[in-house]
């Protein structure tokens, strides 16, 4: 669920929580309109191909977070507007793309988390290639499905509880 800017930071609950808590390592930048979002992972696996990723933006989001590994690729694409406009409609709070996006200046006025790598303005060919709901390591940690992830201009925390 997204919470407005200012309700948490992750330097209070990296202090609060310590040992139940890990950073990403501080390798992404902002797209989103929402500076502060948490929620609990869904992941999908994918390599230039943003099929799995379009699939599951129709489906309810219930408040979580989209954690989608596209091998750290900068050549195409993951998530660009629509999909974007989608994930809102459907109640997701956010992405995190080892990967890119495009679309950044509506993105950006979007109530939405999205922390990426770059932008890119090629978007992907649909071959349907993927995985959803496996475990992915990008950004010195391994993150599953139904972990939690709280980012905010400070950097992305990760637990494996919900931390309120």
């Amino acid at each position: 669920m997204a919470i407005s800017a200012g309700q948490f930071s992750t330097p209070d609950l990296s202090d609060e929580h310590g040992d139940n808590v890990i950073a990403l390592d501080p390798i992404f930048q902002s797209y989103g309109g929402a500076a502060n979002f948490y929620g609990q992972i869904e992941t999908v696996k994918c390599f230039e191909d943003n099929s799995l990723v379009k699939q599951l933006v129709a489906e309810p989001g219930l408040g979580r977070v989209m954690v989608v590994d596209g091998g750290g690729s900068l050549r195409k694409a993951l998530l660009g507007d629509m999909l974007a406009e989608q994930a809102v409609k459907n109640g997701w709070a956010g992405f995190i793309i080892n990967g890119c996006i495009r679309d950044a200046e509506v993105i950006a006025k979007l109530p939405l988390g999205v922390r990426a790598l770059n932008t890119s303005p090629i978007k992907t060919e649909k071959k349907g290639v993927g995985e959803q709901g496996c475990s992915v390591r990008f950004a010195g940690v391994s993150l599953a499905r139904g972990q939690y992830v709280y980012a905010d201009v400070n950097g992305i925390l990760l637990s494996d509880n919900a931390l309120f």
